[in-house]
Parts: structure tokens; C-alpha cells; sequence
């Protein structure tokens, strides 16, 4: 174990690992494409409609929610292919669960963009 004391720039410089997290799952995983598409609609409409900062609040929490999600069900299938890379009933039953887990958030930030959205929308219509 390391016994080093904390120092900020340390952290700072660690952060690396994390944006490279970002940067392969934005290269490597479709789906995060499709929810890259959805922040940027959601952004476009939030500026457009000029939404109050509780608004703003609930959309960028439930987009993060789905990146985080998806980067979690990501690590998870990484692993399991890793440990198993043949078909394995048990790999399957916790690829599905952590893909179940990104389904439910998206699933919620879809309502919550109805929520907020859908109301705006009508003023147009």
C-alpha cells in the first residue's frame, strides 16, 4: 500500500485515468453514442427554452446518471468477458443485470425530459 501524503496535484493528475474512461467509452460503445445524442439534444432544448436552474438541475443529473451507468455496465462486461470470454449462463445473468441498470436511468431521463420538455413544446404548437 502507498504511503504517500495527499496532494492535490497528485489527484489532479490522476484524473487522466478517468477522462481516458471517457474518451474509450465514447470510441468503442455505441450505445453511449446514442446517449451522447440525447445530452446533446437535452442541452439544445434547455438553452433554447431558457430553463430555470432547478430544470437544468434534473436534466443534467439524469444524463449523468446514464453516462455513469453506461460506464459502469461497460467496466462490468469488460470484466466478465475478461474472466469468461465463452458463452457462461452466469456472465450472461450480470451482463444483463448492469445492462438493465443503464435501461432503467434512460428510461428516466426520458420521462424527466417529458416532464420538463413536453409542456414547452405545446406552447409552440
Amino acid at each position: 500500500m502507498k504511503n504517500r501524503n495527499f496532494s492535490f496535484f497528485d489527484r489532479f493528475k490522476s484524473s487522466k485515468y478517468a477522462w481516458n474512461g471517457l474518451k474509450i467509452l465514447i470510441k468503442e460503445e455505441h450505445n453511449a453514442w446514442i446517449h451522447l445524442a440525447g445530452l446533446s439534444g437535452a442541452v439544445l432544448f434547455s438553452f433554447y427554452f431558457r430553463l430555470t436552474p432547478l430544470e437544468w438541475v434534473a436534466i443534467l443529473l439524469t444524463v449523468g446518471n446514464v453516462f455513469a451507468f453506461e460506464l459502469i455496465n461497460t467496466s462490468i462486461e469488460n470484466v466478465a468477458d475478461f474472466i469468461s470470454p465463452d458463452r457462461h449462463d452466469q456472465i450472461k445473468k450480470i451482463k444483463d443485470l448492469s445492462a438493465g441498470a443503464v435501461l432503467v436511468s434512460a428510461i428516466i431521463a426520458i420521462l424527466v425530459g417529458l416532464i420538463i420538455f413536453l409542456p414547452k413544446f405545446s406552447t409552440i404548437f
